[in-house]
């Protein structure tokens, strides 16, 4: 069963035309660079963007360019791969450059796609300027032209209810059974995944091979194990990013940051004949960056089975290089030999009641007061730091919000030490906690 993980956004365009400051503007963020030079993104950047309920990853490319120089050759390329592998496209032109014949050969690229395009007008700067400015455009003979002002945000919400009008809901996932666990499985190419799956669902339902690279998309699949349902999501290997040159290498990057995103479990696969290396700490920190649990799988184990020097190092190589998320649970698995593959549900199940338990306010409270009297916090600017009452505001991962009279003044050893604190108290030993730190309103302060 096969189904669409996050839709791919491209943004596209000349040089120069506004792409990187709409990509920091439906992102929020200042990711991309922006500059007057021409060129300046050389390279795709990509974010996670949610809006009317529905999720897609934009991307940043560089702007197509007719010279030859080979920098701007390379730019093409990539921007040219993401027309081939986006599901949307948003073209951007310049308002008040006009209509180009690098704008009319880009159009004519657009059209043998044949993919969903949204053509964009830029640097509109607000709506008396929309007739003249998009006159000279009308020429391409397309439906609809978007205005936009991506630097002062004219035109933005509309093109983005646009955009989302136009995604797919997941219908597959809507109807997968109530309660299903998410289960994506990652790592570098070549390091297990389809033949994890396969020992896992003990028959031969992924394609395996020796070749890297073999996944190019998310594939899933449906397991009922006992009462319980899980969706085996398999994606493709997340390579280094100065190797990923391959025509659709880094779209699978895409694909499978997607996937990552709409999972509850993430299991990380290392190669234990390789070790654990710079990448595979990567793929584990974009599994806490979007907040997921995680299982280590340290798959191929059946290769050192008469080395157990080797043994003790890896686990102890493995150990110093996640101590930024040593609540993850560490297995020797073989896919293989299937050693180990019986311990993974067991953990899963741990894992996922604690990934969603809710707690009481009551208990969250005295939690907070037992850690503060046990180790006060300092002083910020003369006055001592105050902690008024605790809640849990979300799950998946538990998040707890934390009332304080100074929030900013909290250092990070203190905010360290509660969340640990919550962590030991609440038995939250297998999956990420988060504590947010606000301040108390004016409002009730003065009551």
């Amino acid at each position: 069963m096969t189904s669409e993980t996050a839709n791919l956004v491209a943004l596209i365009g000349r040089p120069n035309v506004g792409k990187s400051t709409l990509f920091n503007r439906m992102t929020k963020s200042r990711d991309a660079i922006v500059d007057p030079t021409p060129g300046v993104t050389r390279d795709r950047h990509y974010a996670q963007v949610t809006r009317n309920d529905k999720s897609f990853i934009v991307v940043d490319t560089g702007g197509i360019d007719d010279e030859d120089d080979i920098i701007t050759g390379h730019i093409r390329h990539h921007a040219l791969q993401a027309i081939d592998e986006a599901d949307i496209i948003l073209f951007l032109m310049d308002g008040r450059e006009g209509l180009t014949p690098s704008d009319i050969e880009i159009v004519g690229l657009l059209r043998r796609a044949a993919k969903q395009v949204f053509y964009v007008v830029n640097k509109v700067d607000g709506p008396e300027r929309e007739i003249d400015f998009l006159s000279p455009f009308w020429e391409l003979g397309v439906d609809t032209l978007w205005p936009l002002s991506a630097d002062h945000g004219f035109g933005f919400q509309s093109l983005m209810d646009g955009l989302a009008d136009h995604l797919p809901d997941h219908s597959i996932e809507q109807a997968l059974p109530e309660g299903t666990v998410r289960l994506a499985f990652l790592g570098r190419p070549n390091v297990g995944k389809s033949s994890m799956i396969n020992a896992i669902m003990g028959q031969e339902r992924m394609v395996v091979s020796d070749i890297a690279g073999t996944t190019r998309d998310s594939v899933d699949t449906l397991l009922t194990h006992g009462k319980h349902s899980y969706l085996l999501i398999d994606t493709a290997g997340i390579r280094r990013k100065g190797k990923t040159k391959d025509k659709l290498e880094k779209f699978s990057i895409l694909k499978a940051l997607g996937a990552l995103a709409r999972c509850h479990i993430a299991l990380v696969l290392i190669d234990a004949g390789e070790g654990i290396t710079e990448q595979d700490t990567k793929v584990l920190g974009y599994t806490q960056e979007q907040g997921r649990a995680c299982i280590i799988l340290v798959n191929k184990w059946d290769l050192l089975k008469s080395n157990t020097r080797r043994q003790k190092q890896l686990m102890e190589e493995i150990e110093m290089a996640t101590t930024f998320m040593s609540f993850a649970p560490v297995l020797k698995v073989s896919a293989l030999t299937g050693k180990g593959i019986k311990r993974i549900f067991p953990e899963i199940g741990k894992i996922y009641r604690q990934f969603n338990e809710r707690f009481p306010t009551s208990a969250l409270n005295q939690l907070l007061e037992e850690a503060v009297s046990r180790h006060s916090p300092p002083y910020h600017h003369g006055r001592r730091l105050k902690f008024y009452y605790t809640a849990q505001i979300k799950t998946a991962p538990p998040t707890f919000a934390v009332i304080a009279n100074s929030p900013k003044g909290i250092h990070f050893s203190y905010q360290r030490y509660l969340k640990n604190k919550f962590r030991e108290g609440l038995g939250l030993d297998r999956v990420p906690v988060r504590v947010v730190f606000r301040e108390r309103s004016k409002k009730k302060s003065r009551k």
